[in-house]
């Protein structure tokens, strides 16, 4: 028995980095999977490895920058498997900026999607979990929930945003059995750095060497790994954490000890 048998669990953003490391986990522990992303190939690449591990799984297309496309999510979640107990969010985009480089554009696009999209997709779950006798809600925040951080200030605004919606929503639903808490990871190496050649210019004369020396400003000298993270938030989804509710979990190798 694993520890998610017989639960079914939406994901958001689940086709690369933490929120695919996060689906191939809960598939292993038995859940089955409703997964969704932008990006169709890699969504079904993540379908199908949760299948090979014994799932059942459905990845549906989706943008949760955008009312309709969360509503179709949840609706998929309730027509294939009846129901869902879990709600992962996780899609979300990662952006920079000061106060005077900020564009509106940047601006809305980040907190359309990383606030505005984990109200909608909330607010649309808690009915659903109500109905299956309590649920979990664990959203995706970042260190920078609790900490500031520079040249970041909508991404850092967003995940604060996320910080204490999740304090909130564990208040208003604490007696009707419904968990919310988030997951704060700090740096995790995902491909997408890769892709952007965030390494290029470092001057090392390998890529791990950049890596570790772009690391090295972390008490524990290396960055997280997205399966990493995805303990984290199995830890918060299961049982394990059953008295646990508005909890913001910090997964960032004592980054923000120091």
């Amino acid at each position: 028995m694993g520890k998610l048998t017989g639960k079914t669990a939406i994901i958001t953003g689940a086709t690369s980095g933490i929120g695919r490391a996060t689906a191939l986990l809960f598939a292993e522990e038995g859940a089955s999977l409703l997964l969704t992303g932008r990006r169709e190939s890699l969504g079904k690449e993540v379908e199908a490895a949760c299948r090979q591990k014994g799932a059942e799984a459905l990845f549906v297309q989706a943008d949760h920058a955008l009312r309709e496309d969360c509503a179709r999510v949840v609706d998929a979640a309730v027509a294939r498997f009846g129901g869902f107990q879990i709600l992962f969010n996780n899609a979300g985009i990662v952006t920079q900026g000061t106060a005077e480089t900020t564009t509106e554009e940047i601006w809305e696009a980040t907190l359309n999607l990383n606030v505005t999209g984990v109200w909608r997709m909330s607010q649309l779950a808690i009915p659903h979990l109500r109905r299956a006798g309590g649920g979990v809600i664990v959203n995706n925040a970042s260190d920078w929930a609790v900490v500031g951080g520079k040249n970041a200030l909508p991404y850092v605004t967003s995940k604060g945003a996320v910080g204490l919606m999740t304090k909130s929503m564990a208040l208003d639903y604490a007696a009707e059995n419904i968990r919310v808490n988030a997951v704060c990871p700090g740096d995790t190496f995902v491909q997408r750095w890769l892709e952007k050649g965030y390494f290029e210019n470092s001057g090392a004369v390998s890529l791990e060497e950049a890596v570790a020396e772009s690391a090295a400003y972390l008490p524990m000298k290396r960055f997280g790994q997205p399966e990493e993270i995805a303990r984290a938030v199995l830890f918060l989804a299961s049982d394990d954490s059953s008295f646990v509710t508005g909890h913001l979990l910090l997964v960032d190798g004592g980054n923000t000890a120091q």
